[in-house]
């Protein structure tokens, strides 16, 4: 990427930083929340649901206000990490939180639905044969899964890849720290002579997007047709 200037490419390296690790670390309570509300039944499940797409909903930069009071030094949980070192406000570490909030709804969408489509006979079955919850869980449930979970793994990456509203609101639009690509557009945007970077930026985004969305439908595919027997 020897077109992208040293200012361009800190906010593309920082960007990808903050979707791997928004990813990685939502990632196995995405599978959780997924599968409990597709295979279980308790009391408050629609609240649940709501609350996990709720950012759809939400303005992102009301998103971002209320993770800034949340998770502020000042706030009633980030004034308790602060004692232990852990700070998100305006680090890149805020960048990463409010992009795996943005993008949870996706991947657990993408992973519900997958676990919808596999027949509860197979789970009961593997029941009835003595396996516990947890084998049952690992063995068919999770394998059969799994091209759900990739797709909601790769769309959540794109998405926090893409994320502003919630990002700036939370983390500010610090060069080197917190701009990322979206932060950085935005910021070429507002000087002169800044379209030029501003478009590069704009082309990665679309090249990093497409690609997710092709790379999620192969892969899911391809894991599909293995798990099928195909």
């Amino acid at each position: 990427m020897d077109w992208l200037g040293p200012e361009e490419w800190k906010a593309v390296a920082l960007s990808l930083k903050v979707s791997f690790w928004a990813t990685l670390f939502s990632l196995p309570l995405g599978v959780f929340v997924a599968y409990a509300l597709a295979r279980w039944t308790f009391p408050g499940k629609q609240i649940l649901n709501g609350l996990v797409h709720l950012p759809l909903i939400l303005p992102p930069v009301v998103t971002g206000y209320l993770l800034l009071l949340g998770f502020g030094t000042r706030g009633p949980v980030g004034g308790v990490l602060a004692e232990f070192g852990i700070v998100f406000a305006f680090r890149w570490t805020g960048a990463a939180l409010a992009a795996a909030i943005m993008a949870f709804p996706l991947m657990v969408r993408a992973i519900r639905l997958s676990i919808d489509a596999i027949d509860p006979k197979l789970e009961q079955a593997s029941s009835t044969l003595g396996a516990s919850p947890m084998w049952v869980f690992a063995t068919v449930t999770l394998p059969m899964a799994l091209p759900g979970i990739i797709a909601g793994a790769i769309l959540a990456f794109a998405k926090a890849m893409g994320e502003f509203g919630a990002t700036i609101t939370f983390v500010s639009n610090i060069p080197g720290q917190t701009r990322t690509i979206p932060s950085a557009i935005y910021a070429f945007l507002q000087v002169p002579g800044g379209e030029a970077s501003a478009m590069k930026l704009v082309m990665v985004s679309v090249i990093v997007a497409m690609g997710a969305l092709l790379l999620s439908e192969v892969i899911g595919r391809r894991v599909a047709a293995r798990v099928g027997g195909r």
